[in-house]
C-alpha cells in the first residue's frame, strides 16, 4: 500500500509525493523522489498516513500546484536518502547559490524587472528551478535560452507571489511569533477588508497588513469566530440604558463582550458588559442614529485606496 507525504525542498518549495509502506518513512526523513524525468531530494515534513488515491491526489495538485505540475503524475518516493545522497545534495545547494549569482548577472544584462528568490538543482542535475517575484508578468523567454546554454541543463522559472516569498524567507510577526505562512499555514485563502471591519479592527493599512504587504492571514482564520461573537453584540452608536443611566455606545470589545457607554446627562464614559445594557431606540435617536456619525474604525478615502491594493 502507498501513502501520501508532504515533501519540502531546500528552496522552501513543497509538494506531495507517494511512497510505499515498506519504506517505513516518517517525518524528518530525507528521501529520493522520482519526479517526471528527474530525481529530486527532499525532506518529509508530514507523514499523515493517508492512503494514496490517484483521483483525489491529482485533483489536489490540479487546484494548488504550479503550472509545470498540473498535468504531471504524483511524484513517487524511491528510497530513503543515504549519507552519500546527503553529501551530493549539499553540493547541489552550493551549485544553486552559484547559479543564482550567475542568473542575477543575466537579468541585469537583459534589464528584466525580476527579484530572484532562490534556486534549486534537481538531485541528478537534470533541472534547475529558479523562483522569482515581480510586480507583473515578465517575458523571460530570452533569459531561459541564455541560462539553458550557460548551465547546460533544463531551466524552469517560477514566478511566485509576495505571500509565497515571505513564507520562504520567513521572519517574526508583530505578535512575536513566526509568520503563520512559514509555520503552520499551508494554503492562502482569499482575504478582504470587510473581514477586518467585521472584527472591529482599525482600517489603517499599516495595522492590518503583514510583512508581505498583503492583508494579514490571521484575519481569515479568526473571522468566523468574530462573526459568532458579533451576533449578540450591540453596535457603535446604539442608544442604550445601563445602571448608570441612558447613553450611547461609543466603543465595544468583541473578545471581552464589553461595551463603553457615554452617558447623556454627564458625558461620562462607563465600561460594562453587554448583558448589563439594554439597547433602546427613542424616536429622536432612531432618526439620527447614523446621521453625522463616523465610526472610529472607518478608514479615510486615502486609506481605502491603499487597502484595495492589499486585497488578494
Amino acid at each position: 500500500m502507498e501513502f501520501l507525504y508532504d515533501i519540502l525542498l531546500d528552496n522552501g518549495f513543497k509538494y506531495k509525493a507517494r511512497g510505499d509502506e515498506s519504506l517505513a518513512l516518517k517525518t524528518g526523513d530525507y528521501c529520493i523522489i522520482r519526479k517526471d524525468f528527474f530525481l529530486d531530494y527532499g525532506q518529509i515534513v508530514s507523514a499523515s498516513r493517508t492512503p494514496y488515491d490517484p483521483e483525489t491526489a491529482l485533483k489536489e495538485i490540479h487546484h494548488s500546484g504550479p503550472p509545470s505540475e498540473k498535468k504531471a503524475e504524483i511524484p513517487r518516493i524511491q528510497r530513503k536518502a543515504t549519507m552519500v545522497d546527503q553529501s551530493k545534495a549539499n553540493e547541489n545547494v552550493m551549485r544553486s547559490k552559484s547559479a543564482l549569482r550567475t542568473t542575477a548577472q543575466y537579468i541585469e544584462k537583459l534589464k528584466l524587472p525580476m527579484k530572484l528568490i532562490n534556486a534549486h538543482y534537481a538531485f541528478d542535475g537534470k533541472l534547475l528551478a529558479i523562483q522569482f517575484s515581480a510586480e507583473g508578468r515578465v517575458d523571460f523567454r530570452e533569459l531561459v535560452k541564455q541560462l539553458s546554454s550557460a548551465f547546460n541543463t533544463r531551466i524552469e522559472l517560477r514566478q511566485i507571489g509576495v505571500r509565497d516569498e515571505t513564507a520562504i524567507v520567513g521572519g517574526l510577526s508583530i505578535c512575536g511569533r513566526k509568520f503563520c505562512c512559514c509555520s503552520f499555514l499551508t494554503e492562502f485563502a482569499s482575504i478582504n477588508v470587510k473581514m477586518a471591519k467585521e472584527q472591529d479592527l482599525s482600517l489603517t493599512p499599516s495595522t492590518i497588513s503583514g510583512m508581505c504587504g498583503r492583508l494579514k492571514c490571521c484575519l481569515k482564520y479568526e473571522h468566523e469566530g468574530y462573526l459568532e461573537l458579533e451576533k449578540t453584540m450591540p453596535r457603535r452608536g446604539d442608544c442604550c440604558e445601563c445602571k448608570e443611566g441612558r447613553g450611547r455606545i461609543i466603543d465595544r470589545n468583541l473578545l471581552t463582550q464589553n461595551v463603553v457607554v457615554q452617558l447623556d446627562d454627564t458625558g461620562r464614559t462607563v465600561s460594562c458588559s453587554k448583558d448589563d445594557v439594554n439597547v433602546v431606540y427613542p424616536e429622536k435617536y432612531r432618526n439620527s442614529r447614523n446621521a453625522g456619525r463616523k465610526d472610529e474604525n472607518d478608514a479615510t478615502s486615502e486609506d481605502l485606496a491603499k487597502l484595495a491594493k492589499l486585497e488578494d
